[in-house]
């Protein structure tokens, strides 16, 4: 058994390490509320601007706008893992890294062997997870995790969008963690190009299922060309946002679950001390009573 000095210093070692935790709980929850926010925001928009799109693509050729259409055959292929640029997050970086791993040695391993598969890492743990697995990544991006904007997000996506339109690349992956609540992120991997357009018909009361007829100006096919690319570059913000939100989320879970770890590993440890502390008394007693028999004779 540990002498007393060992374990007190043991049980003031597990509290500093508890009031850490506890520390980094609230600073996740509390960015964690505005991260929420961010996210539940952009989902109506992202999902009216789909539904725009699906109802004006019904009235246009469906070959008539080609740049970010599916191409005949996928020679190049670009994976973008999501992950964040610190740890102590539980399982969040772990997922992302490991299906991006499962995809690079099995569903693109033909791809990747011949070099025609590239990493782009967004986050610094997904650069770290991949390169200590042995899989090269060609290009990172930490910077946009700090205080990731549509703007600086936009950049990013245009250079996505431009590879893809000159023929660098036939199909582009995102990989990331969707936010469902603080307790639970769902691993998304998710098709950014070529461009899927949903056609739907819009039915309601009114239309009875019928496609409704409207005046475009000035044309379908202009409204389609900026659309597009606009649902994209808010699909690629919407995936960071999510990212973000679930980072938080998942933190702020793990360590919840490291502080109430902490408080019963100090409760074993007191019950510990207590008994290695009467075991002292208690030899002290014998010892006090038998020197006291010896001189007793």
């Amino acid at each position: 058994m540990a002498n007393l000095k060992e374990i007190r210093l043991r049980i003031t070692s597990v509290k500093s390490t508890q009031q850490v935790t506890s520390a980094m709980k609230m600073v996740s929850a509390a960015k964690l509320r505005k991260a929420q926010d961010a996210i539940l925001q952009m989902r109506p928009y992202a999902q009216k601007l789909q539904e725009i799109l699906a109802q004006v693509s019904q009235n246009i050729d469906p070959g008539a706008n080609k740049k970010y259409a599916a191409r005949d055959q996928v020679k190049r292929i670009l994976l973008i893992p999501i992950t964040s640029n610190r740890g102590l997050c539980g399982g969040f970086n772990a997922n992302v890294v490991k299906r991006t791993t499962e995809l690079v040695n099995g569903v693109y391993a033909e791809y990747y062997s011949k070099g025609a598969l590239d990493i782009l890492a967004i986050g610094k743990k997904a650069n770290d997870g991949l390169r200590v697995r042995g899989i090269k990544v060609k290009q990172s991006n930490n910077e946009i995790l700090d205080t990731p904007t549509f703007a600086e997000v936009s950049i990013l996506a245009e250079s996505v969008m431009e590879a893809y339109a000159s023929g660098t690349y036939d199909k582009v992956v995102i990989i990331y963690n969707q936010f469902r609540n603080a307790a639970v992120q769902i691993l998304q991997e998710e098709q950014l190009l070529p461009a899927v357009i949903e056609k739907k018909v819009v039915a309601s009361v009114e239309t009875k299922g019928y496609a409704l007829d409207y005046y475009y100006e000035p044309s379908v096919e202009g409204i389609v060309s900026v659309v597009i690319p606009k649902s994209l570059k808010i699909q690629f913000f919407k995936a960071i946002l999510d990212s973000l939100a679930s980072e938080h989320g998942a933190r702020m879970t793990a360590m919840h679950k490291a502080t109430d770890n902490a408080g019963d590993l100090i409760k074993q440890l007191n019950l510990t001390y207590n008994k290695a502390r009467q075991a002292a008394i208690t030899n002290e007693i014998l010892e006090i009573v038998g020197g006291a028999n010896a001189l007793n004779g």
